[in-house]
């Protein structure tokens, strides 16, 4: 059991941010320099090692990320009603750790449905929790730029876990459009160390207490629209605007289907397992780059305009995918991709911290990662389905129609 911290000094600095931020950076950082390493590859091993098609990928993906995403809700109100945002996220993170090396052995599609959909287990227990303790370790007013940080270092790890894997798969098969088996089982033994070493960095990370009297006028104005003075951490009591949002999101994630759509696509156009490896290091680096800038300005013009921007983006994204014709086409696209994710993930959550008062958070985080996992399992079969019976364009069209659609009603139902 950990001591919180001192009212005072749970935001004292480092680099300018809170310890908390920065050392849960850190831990995204590790954590998806392995995730990386094992799971970016996935759907080409499943594809070409053990033969499942698309339909069985989307399956998959969706279960992991949809059943896994049931725990969201509960973990993030837990971390409201006990006050212990670390100690669920340790669980969260261990149990990820913990399953990853089982990939090594994993010889059917149903035992990789297992295993991913333990790791995703995992992150069910621990995103609400971690989301409410960097907005805990955050002011209101740099609250943009710590979750910036946190998705800059998480996209860094990405971006170092990929050039490994890049640099494995060209000494092991060059250029080879394949994934060859071994050459996956080095990946998974490789990527187990970093998530191992994560965990330790929880020694230095600490729950929050924060007293009424720290808590800013926009931060008190939050609380006054949203709840009764006397009311408690539910679903019933958390404000219109915040639920209006999770509809928009519900319409905007059904059509962002699993990025192993865009995997197949890549390798659909010719791209090697190396080349496909290149973009997405590209995508991770302009995810890393956009993150920060786009985190400090939605702290000065609000999250809403950054979030349309990053999703007039996406809109443009998928149409090219859905339209390319050329393998060297889908390297931009990656890169155009990574703007959008840098310009909209983090500060999508800055925007639900911005919605709720300060002891709602975890369970608001819990929604908001609910209804995002839920939805990947009909959008993924959605995806899965179209690519198989009609088109691989035909699933991307539907991403950009559906996203048009979330970026209208934020534009017009939800006001900062």
């Amino acid at each position: 059991m950990t001591r919180p911290v001192p009212i005072g000094d749970y935001r004292k600095k480092v680099f300018g941010l809170s310890q908390n931020v920065v050392y849960l950076g850190v831990v995204s950082f590790l954590t998806d320099v392995s995730s990386e390493m094992i799971f970016t590859l996935l759907p080409l091993f499943l594809s070409n090692v053990l033969g499942a098609t698309t339909l069985i990928i989307g399956f998959i993906e969706g279960v992991a990320e949809t059943t896994a995403s049931l725990l969201k809700f509960f973990s993030g109100w837990l971390s409201d009603k006990l006050g212990k945002r670390r100690e669920l996220a340790v669980i969260g993170y261990g149990l990820s750790a913990l399953t990853k090396p089982f990939m090594y052995i994993a010889s059917t599609w149903g035992l990789v449905l297992g295993i991913r959909f333990t790791d995703r287990l995992g992150k069910g227990i621990r995103s609400a929790p971690r989301d409410a303790l960097i907005a805990d370790s955050a002011s209101v007013q740099e609250r943009g730029k710590a979750f910036g940080f946190h998705r800059a270092m998480d996209t860094s790890g990405a971006a170092i876990g990929l050039t490994c894997s890049a640099v494995i798969v060209l000494i092991l098969q060059q250029n080879s459009v394949v994934l060859v088996n071994d050459t996956y089982k080095l990946l998974v033994v490789i990527g187990v160390i970093p998530a191992i070493l994560a965990l330790f960095v929880f020694f230095f990370i600490r729950d929050v207490v924060k007293a009424p009297q720290m808590r800013s006028d926009s931060e008190i104005r939050t609380i006054e629209y949203g709840r009764d003075k006397n009311a408690k951490a539910d679903v019933t009591s958390l404000n219109t605007r915040f639920k209006v949002f999770l509809v928009i999101m519900f319409i905007f994630t059904l059509g962002n289907s699993s990025d192993a759509f865009l995997i197949l696509r890549a390798q659909n156009t010719g791209n090697s397992v190396l080349h496909i490896l290149l973009m997405l290091i590209m995508f991770n680096i302009v995810y890393a780059l956009v993150s920060i800038p786009a985190g400090i300005i939605s702290d000065k013009v609000g999250r809403r305009r950054i979030i349309i921007l990053g999703w007039i983006i996406y809109v443009l994204t998928y149409l090219g995918f859905a339209l390319v014709s050329a393998s060297w086409q889908v390297w931009l696209l990656f890169a155009v991709y990574g703007a959008y994710y840098g310009l909209a993930e983090g500060v999508a959550r800055a925007f639900v911290a911005d919605l709720v008062p300060e002891e709602r958070r975890g369970t608001a985080f819990g929604l908001f990662h609910s209804t995002v996992g839920l939805t990947l399992l009909p959008a993924s079969l959605i995806a899965g389905w179209l690519w198989q019976t009609i088109s691989p364009a035909s699933a991307f069209y539907f991403g950009a129609a559906m996203a048009l659609v979330a970026m209208i009603g934020l534009l017009v139902l939800v006001r900062e």
